[in-house]
């Protein structure tokens, strides 16, 4: 070949160049500080910083109600299968832990007491604690009654009608056995969970412990087994003390008909208080005083009373009176005496009846709600928002 001519040699074609593909170290601005910070970041810093995203977004799925439902149903199926392997165990007591440590962010109490404390500290544990052997034992009706019991102290401390670990709100479990719920003597309102409550007979003598160790206040229960039984219908009991209450039973005129909230009561029975029951005669007065119809009643110069067929109801009743209290001590120590109040008659007022609402489509009404139910539904609702996650 002559290499001054060219002849026979074959020209290859000019290489392409492959399109640029950019890259992530394209984008990184190496001035910016976030940039900076990175990469003079030491090795297990970044390692650890890694770490906290993975247990950030673990955290969050932990917290899932979703989760923890599902995990609760895994474990209730395979105990009523009568299977109980170490991981089953194991996997009761993170559920366990989950329900009653959860943290998560509350909302402000209504008015106060301890619970609005501990919401503000993240310290509210849920009502229902019942888990494990503790959900197998008592029957739906009566979990459901502890559930609503626990609840109703919990609500008794929010709006201030708890007294330390005084006064007591119980429930009839049933009238067969003659078997009664209590708060543990010495728990506050805002520790009562659904396990802790104590199963009692009408004499007070502990049938269940519940969860704690602690025993009952017999005296105190003394008012409350003097009313059941007397009145079989009554399935709730509530007696408190707040400044209002009591200053109303120390009053000769006694509850006034000046606000809605005290003719809804209905009648109110007055018993004369001689301090501690612990005689026969003193629980036949009582029995007496209250009468067969009565649902409200106003211990002088001590307390308050309610009782209902049902807790929704019991609870009903105590609010009104607890709230119609409060309206006449402010609009007495306002107006200088009974003498220049405006009197309702009681024979013009028309309560609320219990009747079916209509629904929000017009076409079918909702169940016929009793007296208490949509007030205490709404109240449920308020509490299982203070801790669930948001």
């Amino acid at each position: 070949m002559n290499g001054e001519s060219g002849a026979g040699v074959v020209t290859a074609p000019p290489p392409t160049t492959a399109p640029h593909k950019e890259r992530y170290f394209d984008r990184v601005d190496e001035s910016s500080p976030e940039y900076q910070r990175e990469r003079n970041m030491a090795p297990d810093l970044r390692q650890d910083f890694n770490m906290m995203e993975q247990k950030k977004r673990v955290s969050m799925i932990l917290q899932s109600p979703a989760f923890c439902e599902e995990l609760e149903t895994m474990i209730q199926d395979q105990l009523k299968k009568g299977k109980t392997p170490t991981s089953l165990l194991a996997l009761q007591q993170i559920a366990d832990f989950m329900t009653t440590s959860m943290p998560s962010m509350y909302p402000a109490a209504p008015q106060g007491g301890m619970a609005a404390l501990n919401m503000s500290l993240g310290m509210v544990t849920p009502v229902n604690d019942l888990r494990g052997s503790d959900s197998i034992s008592y029957d739906k009706g009566e979990k459901l009654l502890r559930c609503k019991l626990a609840a109703f102290y919990r609500l008794a401390d929010l709006f201030g009608w708890s007294e330390l670990i005084y006064n007591h709100l119980t429930v009839r479990v049933n009238s067969d056995q003659e078997r009664f719920l209590i708060v543990p003597f010495g728990l506050l309102y805002s520790e009562v969970t659904a396990s802790s409550l104590v199963k009692i007979d009408l004499q007070g003598e502990i049938v269940d412990r519940g969860s704690t160790n602690l025993g009952v206040n017999q005296a105190g229960f003394t008012l409350h087994s003097a009313i059941y039984a007397a009145r079989p219908d009554i399935k709730c009991i509530v007696h408190i003390h707040t400044a209002a209450g009591a200053a109303v039973s120390a009053m000769k005129c006694g509850l006034l008909p000046i606000s809605p909230e005290a003719l809804s009561l209905g009648e109110v029975s007055y018993h004369d208080y001689h301090g501690i029951l612990v005689d026969d005669e003193e629980r036949v007065l009582i029995q007496k005083n209250l009468g067969a119809k009565s649902k409200v009643l106003i211990l002088r110069n001590h307390g308050l009373v309610s009782v209902g067929e049902t807790v929704e109801e019991a609870f009903y009743y105590i609010h009104n009176l607890v709230t119609a209290c409060e309206i006449q001590v402010r609009t007495l120590a306002s107006a200088g005496g009974p003498d220049n109040l405006v009197m309702l008659d009681p024979s013009k007022y028309k309560s609320r009846p219990c009747v079916p609402e209509p629904a929000g489509d017009g076409s079918s009404a909702h169940p016929k709600w009793q007296i208490g139910e949509q007030e205490f539904e709404a109240l449920m609702r308020m509490l299982d928002n203070l801790v669930s996650p948001q």
